[in-house]
């Protein structure tokens, strides 16, 4: 792995969840090492724990067993910063002040964190809107914000949990496109969880193929394209052809295996 050194590691990572009399693994036995500054992204079928292994990473759910070690290289910088699929931006607040809303937690003075909030206000190409409210914007650009505030708010890791599933096709290539730029100038430890080989592809320096229910580990991949990327021009290359159809092939068998159970116990 080409790191100095390693931002994560997962040893063991179990998790069982109790529902009554009823126990139910959603992880078993995983076991990952992700670099620092490394674009990290996690494929699966439908079901086989990417969230709850995100979640553990972001402190959210703990671990039925196991150890999470994460770097820390700032007592003044939090842990982590998470972007959820769905918008979460606060209605109340204008733009600006959702991308500054992590230094204002952070004791931040007002002056530091406006200027970083602008900055990042404009790599994304919102600073015309910085003084909008969240409803006179569209799905994309509210997606923007989410991204630009956890990148502002400076975290030892990312954590994006399919950000840009909601989206249609073209907005999800300009969000793409946006956030490998603003990860090309922080390098930021960034874990991605997406339904889509070729956002991964695009996006990553590995792949984590996840195995169906209970999910655990199936093989690791390595993106030999090269950077600065882009997600347009990077479709066409043999390379990414080749690595489509190996990811593919690895992850198909488990999206069957859902299939199957599902075909076998309807609901």
């Amino acid at each position: 792995m080409p790191y100095d050194s390693t931002s994560i590691v997962l040893t063991n990572i179990t998790k069982i969840f109790t529902n009554g009399k009823r126990q139910i693994t959603a992880l078993t036995d995983i076991n990952i090492s992700i670099g620092d500054g490394e674009f990290f992204s996690i494929v699966g079928p439908s079901g086989c724990g990417k969230t709850t292994l995100l979640r553990i990473l972001a402190g959210l759910d703990i671990a039925t067993s196991g150890n999470v070690d994460i770097q820390i290289t700032a007592d003044d910088r939090p842990v982590n910063s998470m972007v959820f699929q769905e918008q979460s931006v606060f209605p109340w607040l204008t733009v600006i002040d959702n991308v500054a809303y992590g230094l204002k937690l952070r004791g931040i003075p007002k002056k530091e964190r406006y200027q970083t909030a602008e900055n990042f206000l404009r790599m994304i190409g919102l600073t015309k809107f910085a003084k909008a409210y969240p409803h006179q914007l569209s799905g994309g650009m509210k997606q923007r914000v989410s991204v630009a505030r956890a990148f502002a708010n400076d975290p030892e890791i990312l954590l994006m949990d399919e950000p840009f599933g909601s989206l249609d096709e073209q907005n999800r290539i300009l969000l793409q496109q946006e956030l490998l730029r603003i990860w090309e100038l922080s390098k930021k430890t960034t874990v991605f969880i997406t339904h889509s080989i070729d956002e991964a592809l695009c996006l990553s320096d590995r792949i984590l193929i996840m195995t169906a229910h209970p999910g655990t580990v199936k093989t690791i991949i390595d993106v030999d394209l090269p950077r600065p990327r882009d997600v347009a021009s990077i479709r066409t290359s043999m390379r990414y052809n080749e690595l489509f159809q190996l990811i593919w092939l690895t992850l198909r068998e488990e999206v069957l295996k859902v299939h199957d159970r599902d075909f076998d116990n309807p609901s």
